[in-house]
């Protein structure tokens, strides 16, 4: 082989490695480019596999032809009231009224005439019914008096709230501002239930004019509702996204069994809980969902059960881990062991059966640690590489939650006041999103201010057991119902 073969064959076998290298780095692209591929196809696969039951999103997105799983088992009962239950039929009052008198004419023997003769009552029953619902006009006329000594003129003066010639009472203003704000009928069918009903010829701009006196009316006693929640030893919390002028924004709820507000904001985090002023000066136990925002806050915190166990089914169902089914399970046993201890008016679930269940949490935690560890992948995987914090799957986020905030999840079993789940906050905002459903987006700032002023007053209102109408006609009266302290 002479040397110009040799340097053309070195020239071929260097042409040769250099495609070879191409080659091999475009496997390696393919390779991390199918590795990204079937990571994205497995993220939109465990979305597709959220619905109400495995997490947060609400039953309306689950779809027509999909049937979420029940948490529940079916009961063996019948539907319907059981055998041996009371009842709760419709008693008569002890003072009608108005009294019927039904007499006989004539003897059915004889054909004695009975218009004289004196009855007993042997049978009584009572029909309740509505009165005709009409308007009841109350004219009010100002007298003029010449004094006999000087002749002077007095004219008498009109009552404060008689600021017009014709004008609808409180009770009218009550009845239009219960019906749009807490019954959530938009404007336009307030108006007609008004005019069917009562055969008030009301206009929307009055509706809204209504609405904004009475938040106006209420403002003092929301300051003073904000103080009793921030006094509570206990509170739930939540929030929820509604459109005002077309754009997102978070209505945020603070509440007791006894106690109910609501604020918007635009933000959904820190900021909009600095705003409302209630964390800040929160110093007892919020009972919340995992949002990081409600974690910078000193106060004792507990974890809702619901969405643990929501978290749970996911992980169990979509990342078939059996860690999870256990959690869920041993979360669901818990509770009903707290709801029995409750029932016997025991403060918290006596040590020994405490302990127990304590052990047997830590238990699944190590499993499920434990079965992580040896599903990681290898520090030599070819799954590329990405800048910033590795994220984390839902099983391990999961496994982090349940480890590091344990007191937060199991103190309801050193302490049977407070709830396993945030169910209080979520039936309070739920009748939010029914709003948003039946009329609508908000149209101004102004109007969802006033919502949710008056639904704070009117949500209270109903948890303190006092008439909707009641407290509602009393705003317009300019003395709203006071706001009773908690309850022990």
């Amino acid at each position: 082989m002479t040397e110009e073969e040799a340097r053309k064959l070195e020239k071929e076998n260097a042409i040769l490695k250099e495609q070879l290298a191409m080659k091999d780095q475009r496997i390696e692209e393919l390779e991390a480019y199918l590795m990204r591929a079937v990571l994205r196809i497995e993220e939109l696969e465990r979305r597709l596999g959220k619905d109400s039951h495995n997490s947060s999103k609400p039953p309306s997105s689950d779809g027509l032809g999909r049937k979420p799983g029940k948490q529940r088992k079916k009961s063996e009962k019948r539907s319907g009231g059981q055998k041996g239950h009371p009842g709760n039929a419709l008693l008569q009052v002890l003072v009608p009224d108005e009294v019927v008198s039904h007499r006989p004419t004539h003897c059915e023997a004889c054909q004695f005439d009975l218009h004289q003769e004196k009855g007993n009552v042997k049978e009584s029953r009572q029909m309740h019914d509505i009165p005709e619902i009409r308007l009841q006009v109350v004219e009010h006329q100002v007298e003029e008096i010449c004094c006999p000594a000087c002749q002077h003129l007095t004219r008498a003066r009109f009552p404060s709230a008689m600021a017009a010639p014709a004008q609808y009472g409180p009770h009218v203003q009550s009845l239009a501002v219960y019906l749009s704000q807490f019954q959530l009928l938009p404007l336009a069918r307030t108006c007609e239930v008004l005019e069917d009903l009562c055969q008030c010829h009301l206009s929307e701009a009055t509706v809204v004019h209504w609405i904004g006196e009475a938040a106006r009316q209420l403002e003092p006693t929301i300051e003073h509702l904000k103080s009793l929640l921030i006094a509570s030893p206990f509170q739930h919390a939540d929030e929820t996204g509604i459109r005002i002028k077309g754009l997102l924004h978070w209505v945020h709820v603070n509440a007791t069994h006894w106690l109910t507000l609501y604020g918007w904001h635009r933000k959904r985090g820190h900021e909009a809980l600095e705003t409302m002023g209630i964390w800040p000066h929160f110093h007892g136990r919020a009972m919340h969902d995992r949002w990081a925002s409600y974690d910078r806050y000193a106060c004792a915190h507990s974890l809702c059960g619901a969405h643990l166990l929501r978290d749970c089914l996911f992980v169990s169902e979509q990342e078939k881990q059996p860690w999870a089914q256990e959690m869920f399970d041993l979360l669901m046993a818990m509770s009903k062991a707290a709801d029995h201890w409750r029932a016997q008016e025991a403060k918290a679930i006596p040590k020994a059966e405490r302990d127990g269940w304590i052990a047997q949490y830590f238990a699944v935690l190590a499993s499920g640690f434990g079965r992580h560890l040896a599903q990681a992948p290898p520090s030599n995987s070819t799954m590329p590489k990405k800048r910033g914090r590795k994220k984390q799957d839902a099983s391990k986020n999961l496994l982090d939650a349940l480890l590091q905030r344990a007191e937060n999840v199991l103190h309801f079993l050193d302490d049977l006041s407070v709830p396993f789940t945030n169910n209080q906050a979520e039936r309070d905002l739920r009748m939010i999103k029914v709003q948003q459903k039946i009329s609508g987006t908000f149209r101004s700032t102004e109007g969802a201010t006033a919502f949710c002023t008056i639904r704070s007053y009117l949500s209270t209102m109903r948890k303190q057991g006092r008439s909707m109408l009641g407290a509602m006609a009393a705003v317009f009266a300019g003395t709203p119902f006071p706001i009773a302290w908690e309850p022990k």
